[in-house]
């Protein structure tokens, strides 16, 4: 991933943007931050109940204002979301801007942001936790197909397969924004370690594997990540987002 500080490039129609956000240094930059927050999502940051999922909150979703405001050329705190199809978050544009869509996921210290023009797009990142029992998730949610390829994998590569399955399956859920509504059961994605990833198969709309793109995201050894767009011919780029950029793009 490439570090970018003051300029983000222009987005065509066939751009997809995934930016990782450290959130280490959530603590040192939650403060500067939280005034672009709306009042709903100050209010959403003080429910939780340990103070460092609070501001891993804030600079997650503060870095999700700044990135976005800098795409449209509003300050972070001019932005207004609303909810889309099935609660999917969304932007309040006006009549004259291009539809901006993005995504967002968080998991321990690192979160994604993936924002594309005109299609939709999710994305989901999970920490690979140590002695996570990953086995039990696998047996109750994923598809048969997936169970099956899942035992044939050397049991060395079985966790990161799983974990690979997981995002690839929720970032699809967040794309299409249906949530629970979307059975986990009722589509098949790969999973094996060092294939492309794809929606092989979906039992209630096949031609959703038409539909829908996949890619894995690498964020390092103790990440599992992935993105899911809708349509083809779309080309990925991935960056990092630098919390110095709150110092310029604050609005202040």
């Amino acid at each position: 991933m490439r570090d970018e500080l003051s300029h983000i490039e222009p987005l065509d129609e066939r751009d997809v943007h995934v930016w990782l956000v450290d959130l280490h240094q959530a603590s040192s930059f939650a403060d500067r931050l939280s005034p672009v927050l709306a009042c709903a999502e100050q209010r959403r940051a003080q429910k939780f109940k340990f103070e460092k999922d609070r501001v891993k909150y804030i600079m997650a979703h503060g870095a999700l204002r700044h990135i976005l405001g800098r795409y449209l050329e509003l300050y972070p705190s001019e932005l207004e979301f609303c909810e889309g199809a099935h609660g999917k978050p969304d932007l309040v544009l006006t009549a004259d801007r291009k539809r901006l869509s993005f995504n967002l996921s968080h998991s321990h210290e690192a979160a994604l942001i993936a924002v594309t023009l005109g299609r939709e797009i999710g994305v989901d990142i999970e920490y690979i936790k140590g002695k996570f029992q990953w086995e039990e998730i696998a047996e109750r949610f994923f598809a048969p197909g997936e169970i099956t390829t899942l035992r044939a994998v050397p049991a060395e590569d079985q966790e990161r397969a799983f974990f690979a399955c997981w995002t690839r399956k929720e970032a699809y859920i967040k794309a299409k924004g249906g949530g629970l509504s979307i059975p986990l059961q009722d589509f098949e994605v790969s999973l094996v370690p060092h294939q492309p990833a794809t929606l092989r198969s979906h039992k209630s709309d096949p031609e959703e594997v038409k539909r829908w793109a996949l890619s894995e995201i690498d964020v390092g050894p103790d990440y599992a990540a992935a993105v899911a767009v809708e349509g083809n011919e779309w080309k990925l780029k991935c960056f990092r987002w630098p919390c110095e950029a709150i110092l310029i793009h604050s609005g202040e």
